[in-house]
């Protein structure tokens, strides 16, 4: 076929404007900026070379950049590199690869495009992003149905912190009133979460098989299940220990032994001492820091539930596990402590948690604090 001008129309650009054509247009931009007459670099030079790698090739690379990322600047960093890059790093093949490190947001750092990056990976398949992204809209934003939503999306892919978010939220009933409670699904959901591995679901589900929660009552089950969370954490414990200390540095408090010191951590309900084994999610982390920047009062005023004080009975209030991060959704959700009705818990196995790291020395029968205040009156 030919054009206006007699010139033939070659069979490559008669199949439209594929990335075969945008590589070629590049690559003759390329040339002519790099001819003499122009000034540029001579022909034939590393920028032809880069020209000529394939995108295949490229978006191979950049999936592997994502999947090793050790924080959100790495990806960012490879996407700035070049136009290409930046075209390239926004494919499916690379957001669905990032690893959670990579998507680690922080609550300081928090923005618009920080929410669409996430959304970006979400869309493309990766469950740590549709995980992390469900629980600040669900907590943080109170966007509860779309936030409950994505956790439910990496819940069906198998992802075990989603799983026992969503029990957590299904034994509270959070987003809702306390009819709305489904004490067998929270069961349910985790059993399937302890299946994976995760610890805190295998001792939240050994409690509800002890106290006949939502499952049927089996004491020696439920200590059974305890007693293997317990082994699991203090193999963890065990295997962090043997690692070698980290160096000491302007940012670096050290390692080894005085590490285990300052943070100490009875494993569940057996007494078992090993050092706390690993860290918070990421998920939890951006939920401690964000409301340690914003009151939780102020939330709650904004979703329509009025609180006056942290101290007021009828204020919402965070889980007392310092790790955790969930925050009430509406009045009296929690579990408070029955001895000083002063510490609450979004769940028993971050109540177990806290009593065996901080709250066992802490914890004060009310009728003390009572007599301690009515002595001096007398």
């Amino acid at each position: 076929m030919k054009t206006r001008r007699g010139a033939c129309y070659s069979c490559h650009a008669a199949a439209g404007d594929g990335p075969e054509a945008h590589r070629r247009k590049r690559r003759r931009t390329a040339a002519a900026e790099g001819s003499p007459a122009a000034g540029g670099a001579p022909a034939g030079g590393l920028g032809d070379m880069f020209e000529e790698l394939p995108d295949d090739l490229v978006v191979s690379i950049l999936r592997d950049v994502a999947a090793s990322g050790g924080s959100p600047a790495d990806l960012a960093g490879a996407m700035l590199t070049c136009r290409r890059f930046r075209e390239l790093g926004q494919s499916k093949v690379v957001l669905a690869r990032a690893s959670p490190r990579c998507l680690a947001v922080r609550a300081k750092a928090w923005s618009d495009d920080a929410h669409r990056f996430l959304q970006r990976c979400a869309d493309a398949g990766n469950l740590e992003a549709c995980y992390l992204l469900g629980m600040i809209r669900f907590y943080c934003l109170g966007s509860r149905g779309s936030g409950a939503a994505l956790m439910a999306a990496a819940a069906v892919g198998g992802h075990r912190e989603a799983l026992y978010s969503l029990a957590v939220i299904q034994f509270n009933g959070s987003g809702g009133s306390k009819d709305d409670r489904d004490l067998r699904a929270g069961a349910a959901l985790c059993a399937r979460a302890a299946s994976l591995g995760h610890v805190d679901a295998l001792r939240e589900l050994g409690h509800c098989l002890q106290d006949g929660y939502g499952v049927r009552r089996s004491v020696p089950d439920g200590r059974r299940l305890l007693i293997q969370a317990n082994a699991r954490e203090l193999a963890a414990a065990s295997s962090s220990a043997a690692a070698p200390p980290p160096r000491a540095g302007p940012g670096n408090n050290g390692g080894g032994k005085g590490a285990s010191r300052r943070h100490p951590c009875l494993l569940s309900d057996f007494g078992c001492r090993a050092a706390a084994a690993g860290e918070a999610h990421a998920a939890n982390r951006f939920l401690v820091d964000w409301f340690a920047s914003r009151p939780l009062v102020q939330a709650a005023a904004g979703a329509g539930t009025a609180a006056a004080s942290p101290e007021d009975d009828g204020a919402l209030r965070l889980c007392s596990q310092a790790l955790c991060g969930r925050p009430e959704t509406r009045r009296h959700e929690f579990r408070r402590c029955s001895v000083c009705g002063v510490v609450n818990y979004c769940s028993r196995a971050c109540q177990a948690l806290h009593w065996k790291m901080a709250h066992k020395a802490e914890c004060t029968p009310m009728d003390r604090w009572l007599d301690a205040a009515v002595a001096p009156a007398l």
